[in-house]
This record gives C-alpha cells, structure tokens and sequence, in this order.
C-alpha cells in the first residue's frame, strides 16, 4: 500500500513515462510471441519453404496484397531457390486476382523473357491475355454488368493477339480451350464496335463512313453476329448515296440469309429510316417544315435476335498455376 501510495504521489510525466515503457515492453512481447507464426519472415531463421507455404496458406485465403509481398520476399532472397519460378508464376495470378492487371501483365512479360522454355511458360501467355482482356474495365465493370462493345477497342484487340499467340505456340495447352471461347467472344465484340460507329455517322450524315463499316464487318468477321447488321448498314447507307445497286446488291444478300432480320418487313423489302432517303419527305414534314416529322438516324442492333448468348466471364475464372 505503501508503495502505491507513492506512486500516486509522483509528478503526472514520471506515471505518463511509467505507462509508455510498460505498453512498449507489452508489444515487444507480442511481436517476439505471434511474429513468427503470423509472419515467417520476420524470422531470421526463415527458410525458403517457409515463405512459399506462408504465401500459399495467403493466396488459399484470398489474402492477396499479403500475398504478393510474400512472394516477392521469397524471390528476392531466394532467386534461384527450388521455389522463385513457381513463386513468378503465383505472382502474376496473385496480381490479377488483386486488379492489378498491368503488374500481372509485366509480370508475364517478364517470367516468359526469363523462362521462355519453361514447361509452364503456357500460364504465362494466358495471364497475359487474361489480364489483358480485363484492363480496359472500370471499377464498376468488374461487378455490373456494361456494354463492351460500345467502348475503345484497344485492348480487346491487344486480348485477342495474346491469346492467338498463345494458341499459335501452344495449341495443345490446357488454357487453350478457354482461349479459344475468349477470342471468339472478343471477335465478337470488335464486329459490334464497328456497327455502333457506323451508327453513329449515320447520326452525323457520314454515309460513306457508314458504308464503309458495314462492309468492313461483312468482309473481315464472317460468321459473326454483327454480320447482318453490316449488311443492313449497307443497304441504308448506299441508298442514302444515292448508289441503288449496291444497295439492292446488299438488301438481297441480306434477305436471303437473314429474313427475320428486324429491318425486313414480312414480303423482303427493307424498311427505311423514316425521312432519311433523298428526295423523300412525308406531307406532315413539308406542312410543318419538318418541326413536327424530323429525319430518324438508321440504328442498326440485332443482337437481341442473332446473338441472345454472351460470354459469361463468371463462368471462368483465373487458374491457379500448376506446382
């Protein structure tokens, strides 16, 4: 009591220094009790199996930035160790499951310049398509639901070569198939990027552009989806130029491959943006000097009808690499 007593009676900044070294002795105790178990590498005696099956128990949990710096750990005191070319690979999936597509991305580029005949120097090649094929998303993308083929074609098109590489080097490789679906998929969405900018220049009276689309979709990506909305993009277009063979060239292509195509009424004649054929306007646009019946832009989307079946990127998702 005594002793207490005398404790109390001390100044307010000798109890204050008191309390400091009593909760800086408790830390230090805890980390020399729980350092090793929660971190190997705070160990000096940590081994190079210690990191990888730390970093594993991390990546199993979905600890994934823990991850990452334990690989990187790994591989920076173990470069040539039996684990760093597994740890590469580890790291390039631990960054895409982190959104950290360009480092999962330059982590490819380098584990294939370092390991180019590696026997999973394969995984390399798809994560780098992968990751490609999810860097142009938003945040918000990668949770709801957009409509990619609207947006900059870029890095689909850099997606789809990755993947052609990788089919092109190893065709017999386990990722190939889900490759192939992706690069279908990807097809897909660059023949419908050019139908939306064929519809927008109708908006802006650029027929010859428009034309020049919707052919350049029926003669580069045959067997597509967009295929009869780049015909019908013709047929609209060459009209409006005033080019009738072409477009009756293109309304019969499409007629006899596609009749249920949303432009063609029942007896295969093809129904006409309203006000947008030269030298046509309707009498409530010459009464109303057009106020009241103003010329619809041609927009063409059959998706609905030819392509009603996605890719669904849920269905798939990225492999661990193989040990």
């Amino acid at each position: 009591m005594t002793n207490t007593f005398a404790i109390l009676r001390w100044p307010a900044r000798h109890i204050a220094l008191l309390s400091t070294l009593v909760l800086l002795c408790t830390s230090l105790s805890g980390c020399a009790l729980f350092g090793k178990d929660d971190d190997p590498s705070a160990a000096p005696e940590t081994t190079e199996k210690m990191l990888y099956d730390a970093a594993e128990r991390q990546l199993k949990s979905s600890q994934w930035e823990a991850g990452i710096s334990t690989l990187q750990l790994l591989e920076e005191n173990f470069p040539f160790g039996s684990y760093a070319e597994q740890a590469q690979l580890e790291l390039i999936y631990a960054y895409y499951k982190n959104f950290e597509t360009e480092a999962a991305i330059a982590s490819a580029d380098r584990f294939i310049r370092l390991h180019p005949q590696h026997r999973q120097v394969d995984y390399a090649y798809y994560m780098k398509g992968l990751a490609t094929f999810t860097e142009g998303r938003g945040a918000f993308e990668k949770f709801l639901p957009t409509d990619r083929t609207s947006r900059d074609p870029g890095m689909a098109r850099e997606s789809f070569g990755h993947f052609a590489q990788l089919l092109a080097r190893f065709p017999n490789s386990a990722y190939a198939p889900d490759a192939r679906k992706r690069m279908i998929y990807l097809r897909n969405l660059l023949a419908r990027y050019e139908i939306h900018v064929a519809n927008y220049y109708f908006k802006r009276g650029a027929y010859i552009a428009a034309a020049d689309r919707g052919r350049y979709v029926v003669e580069n990506f045959q067997k597509t989806p967009a295929v009869p909305d780049g015909l019908a993009v013709m047929v609209q277009a060459y009209k409006l130029l005033g080019m009738d063979d072409l477009s009756d060239a293109s309304l019969a292509v499409l007629s006899s491959n596609f009749p249920n195509h949303p432009a063609l009424n029942e007896d295969g004649s093809f129904r006409f943006a309203s006000g947008t054929q030269r030298g046509e306007r309707s009498w409530v646009s010459k009464v109303t000097f057009g106020l009241f019946d103003k010329p619809v832009s041609p927009s063409f989307d059959s998706r609905e009808l030819y392509n009603s079946v996605y890719f669904d990127e849920s269905q798939v998702s990225a492999p661990r690499p193989q040990d």
